[in-house]
């Protein structure tokens, strides 16, 4: 069978908050789209006319397919020997900021801490605390316990508040201070980096899976590093909003050979998530125009 046309309507309506509870749980715009290109496939081989709740059964059917699909990744993830960062999402920053995104976005450091929980914590964190989904229907997916599953969410939560920066939430001061830290790269000023780098940063590179970067961490050791081997990509770095906070695209060319993403914490910055794995540029929408 095929969907009929309400159906088609109400997945219409619920493809962006779909992609939005795919995207939380897998950190990948691309592997979110499959997410939600399977829940249509299972739409369509299922007999849900009894279903009241549409939206309540995809949002279920989707976070199902992103457990099966972490578990899956989870397995292979120990053929990863670089670093991994999720694939950004990002928009040119030629204009005002749009706030509506902004406040629906969700930023890298955040994403690169929840890849470090299980699979069902991480279900049970972003359908509980970001989309405020029952524990009743969130152990139904797990098959656990409703007790167990308040566990899980509970240590999830635990772990992200102590691993994620707070990223301070004006967007123009994270501006001002990543253009502080652009022009003291450009200028090969080390001191100068110093004072925009927190003690503690630390700076992650992924460039694909067969890549070798370690995060690198110390304002001493960061400054270094970016002197060493990102001064010269500086000078092509453009403002960007990378998952919406202040970041830059580097194209010295037609095309993007790195985003990078910073998070903003009292005036200096704390983490540096720089991506250049081709595959996951290539899944930019992005124009150099």
């Amino acid at each position: 069978m095929t969907p009929s046309d309400p159906q088609t309507e109400e997945f219409e309506r619920q493809r962006a908050h779909m992609q939005a509870v795919a995207y939380r749980m897998l950190g990948s715009t691309s592997e979110a789209e499959d997410a939600v290109q399977e829940a249509w496939l299972r739409l369509s081989r299922s007999d849900t006319e009894a279903v009241a709740n549409l939206a309540g059964w995809l949002t279920t059917v989707v976070a199902r397919v992103c457990l099966d699909m972490l578990r899956s990744r989870r397995a292979r993830r120990e053929d990863y020997v670089g670093t991994w960062l999720p694939e950004p999402i990002v928009s040119v920053a030629d204009g005002p900021e749009d706030e509506a995104v902004l406040a629906d976005s969700i930023g890298l450091a955040l994403l690169v801490v929840l890849d470090t929980l299980s699979p069902a914590e991480r279900l049970a964190f972003v359908l509980h605390d970001m989309f405020a989904v029952p524990f009743d229907e969130i152990a139904e997916i797990l098959d656990r316990s409703e007790a167990a599953t308040r566990q899980l969410a509970s240590r999830a939560r635990r772990r992200v508040q102590g691993a994620t920066p707070r990223n301070d939430p004006n967007l123009s001061e994270q501006r001002r201070v990543v253009d502080a830290f652009l022009a003291a790269s450009r200028a090969g000023d080390f001191e100068a980096l110093l004072e925009i780098l927190d003690p503690d940063v630390v700076f992650r590179v992924d460039t694909g899976p067969r890549g070798d970067r370690m995060p690198v961490a110390g304002a001493a050791a960061v400054a270094q590093t970016i002197l060493t081997r990102g001064s010269r990509f500086a000078p092509h770095a453009r403002p960007a909003i990378v998952n919406g906070n202040a970041g830059v695209v580097v194209v010295p060319g037609t095309k993007p050979i790195a985003v990078v993403g910073f998070t903003v914490e009292r005036g200096r910055i704390v983490e540096i998530d720089l991506i250049a794995d081709p595959a996951k540029l290539a899944q930019l929408n992005f124009s150099s125009d």
